[in-house]
């Protein structure tokens, strides 16, 4: 089970409420305190924010429950991402002060999608501005129409309030699961007697409806309601130890001894320590591994097992190579990306450059979406500003390097315009190798195609020429990234026993650059989606200054005192945007942003420096290689 939020809407503080209910902590630790079970880092307890998600296993009843505390700001979505793709439900939680946020509505939608059972609860009923009737019609009109409520709220807003439950065999319940079944429809219109609880079991577990709790994480009001919600309403996991191994890996850290050590969920079958797996990696060919010690997660902790089972979460040593997102035993349906990837990247400057690569490194095993380039300069991707802060007390803490930031810029893609091919026999250079290839846009991915017989080449050299043709992807012809693309294989040749895989590696980033070359490509900026409130005689102002940084408004709602703006502006703009608004909207400026697409540069397309130290002017890398050749 997961839970997940917005920041601040008490995520971590339900946890912390739940692990005192299964009796693993005999006090609830407060996240303004620092001392909470499942926020372990230096800066997680300084910063009052969850950064890393974590599992802790316990049992409510007789259910056990592994549970996944994951992130709430934005800024570290990519662990939000990693916990969804091992979710049997979820909880997701809503302050009702502050109420369905932006970020509560992009995890919505993903949970919907991933078709995550899911139980929504509304937090801090006890505080000062807490709403009711109000929230609820939000929750209906911003996530979901199928949001039933269990219970109501008695002296909402004060440190006195309580939940009342509401009775399962009302009209509104009926109702509302007959939009959904045909055959309870006709039994309701009918008159005749309907277990509305069967069918709202049946319903949610099929995520078509959303039962919501009301309640104070803080206080301990309404979490035993919450507690029985779970063991009601949320499917229990089938797991069959008899089937094949199937595991999936969401998270990678270092041990106090430098040792990786990787989170995995097993779905089905048994994973036992020094025995032979495969590992199916994201992106490559699969290879065989013998785990050295298995943890499993129980009883708030976690102790070693020679042998783990279905439906347990495990913690694996002796993985030298294991990444984020691969799968062990058998492969299984990848869930794909769910949130988009970095859009921002800056430099990092440190006095030991050789530590300071070596350390970011390390960090981009735990997320991968830190991606880090060595050119003329290091840089890492980011998703927002706090991430350099996080960074830097990694960097600071764990490897004894301190470091400085440039100020953040896009990361840019490109696009093929068109098609292109470009062949290189084996008669044709100093490599005992032949390569041919066809390139062309697609709508997103990228898409490898063998157009030459399998068994024409040996199995090395196939995944020689796949690999280097997607790290080749990783810089286009300006330096930045081609993620849409078709790769067709469309010509090898080969000596034996002269040729070695090398010369396919060095001879790949040659003739698919030309074949690009012919093909051209654009190169496109990120733009974020913004959702900003400000005070509605400030309205024309801020229009302005949106439109001054290429901004396009989409939405304008109004009322006496407060407008509500909607549209995108591009990411190169958002941070100035963003540094104005206190003194534009007088201070009650509030803004959110998303990454929502990518479009066209204006003006003359921006190049960047390629890892191997040559800056592109078009299609000047490839003719200095023609040239070379």
């Amino acid at each position: 089970m997961g839970i997940v939020a917005h920041v601040d809407a008490g995520k971590t503080s339900l946890t912390e409420r739940l692990l005192y209910a299964a009796g693993v902590i005999d006090r609830v630790g407060r996240v303004d305190d620092g001392n909470t079970q499942t926020d372990s880092m230096d800066l997680e307890r300084k910063r009052g924010i969850t950064i890393r998600s974590a599992v802790v296993s316990f049992a409510l009843g007789d259910l056990p429950v592994n549970l996944i505390d994951t992130p709430g700001h934005s800024d570290f979505i990519a662990e939000v991402e990693r916990a969804l793709s091992v979710l049997d439900g979820a909880v997701l939680v809503i302050s009702a002060v502050e109420g369905v946020q932006p970020q509560t509505r992009l995890l919505m939608r993903t949970l919907d999608r991933l078709r995550i059972p899911t139980l929504l609860f509304v937090n801090k009923i006890d505080r000062v501005g807490a709403r009711y009737d109000e929230l609820l019609a939000d929750i209906r009109r911003l996530l979901t129409p199928a949001a039933v409520p269990m219970e109501s709220v008695a002296e909402l807003g004060l440190r006195t309030a309580s939940v009342v439950p509401l009775p399962l065999q009302r009209a509104e319940v009926s109702e509302m699961v007959a939009e959904r079944n045909d055959s309870f429809l006709e039994l309701y219109l009918e008159g005749a007697a309907a277990d509305n609880a069967a069918e709202l079991r049946r319903q949610v577990a099929k995520a078509e409806m959303y039962p919501v709790y009301f309640g104070s994480a803080m206080t301990g009001v309404g979490i035993a309601e919450v507690i029985e919600g779970i063991r009601t309403w949320l499917p229990r996991a089938i797991a069959v130890p008899e089937d094949e191994l199937r595991a999936r890996v969401f998270k990678v850290e270092r041990g106090a001894a430098g040792q990786k050590i990787a989170s995995a969920r097993i779905v089905s079958g048994t994973l036992a320590a020094r025995t032979s797996v495969a590992v199916h990696p994201v992106d490559g060919p699969a290879y065989q591994v013998r785990p050295s010690g298995i943890d499993v997660f129980g009883d708030g902790g976690r102790h070693p097992v020679d042998r783990a089972e279905a439906g347990q979460i495990v913690a694996l040593r002796g993985l030298k190579s294991i990444r984020i997102g691969d799968q062990l035993g058998v492969r299984t349906a990848d869930v794909g990306r769910l949130f988009a990837p970095p859009t921002l990247e800056t430099v990092v400057s440190a006095r030991d450059r050789v530590k300071l690569f070596q350390a970011l490194t390390q960090l981009a095993e735990q997320d991968p979406l830190i991606r880090v380039r060595k050119a003329d300069e290091i840089t890492v991707s980011l998703y927002g500003e706090v991430q350099k802060e996080v960074i830097a007390s990694l960097l600071e803490s764990e490897y004894g390097v301190d470091v400085t930031f440039s100020e953040t810029t896009p990361i840019h893609v490109e696009r093929l315009i068109g098609t292109g091919a470009a062949t290189r026999e084996i008669t044709e250079g100093p490599w005992a190798a032949g390569v041919g290839f066809r390139v062309s846009p697609v709508a997103e991915g990228i898409e490898y195609n063998l157009e030459v017989e399998l068994g024409a080449l040996p199995r090395a050299f196939h995944t020689a020429i796949e690999e280097t043709v997607r790290l080749t992807l990783h810089q286009g012809l300006f330096g930045w990234e081609i993620p849409d693309i078709r790769v067709d294989l469309t010509h090898t040749a080969y000596w034996s026993p002269v040729t070695v895989a090398a010369d396919f590696r060095r001879l790949v980033p040659l003739v698919l650059l030309q074949a690009i070359a012919e093909a051209g490509t654009t190169v496109l900026e990120p733009v974020n989606h913004f959702e900003l409130d400000v005070p509605s005689d400030t309205v024309s102002r801020v229009l302005a200054h949106v439109a001054e940084h290429r901004g396009v408004v989409t939405q304008t709602s109004l009322t006496e005192t407060q407008a509500h703006i909607e549209g995108t502006i591009p990411a190169a703009t958002t941070h100035p945007f963003e540094s104005m608004l206190p003194t534009l909207g007088r201070g009650e400026a509030l803004l959110a942003t998303s990454f929502d697409s990518y479009s066209p540069v204006p003006g003359p397309a921006p190049s960047r420096a390629r890892t191997d130290g040559n800056p592109l002017n078009e299609k000047q890398y490839v003719l200095n290689l023609s040239r070379a050749v």
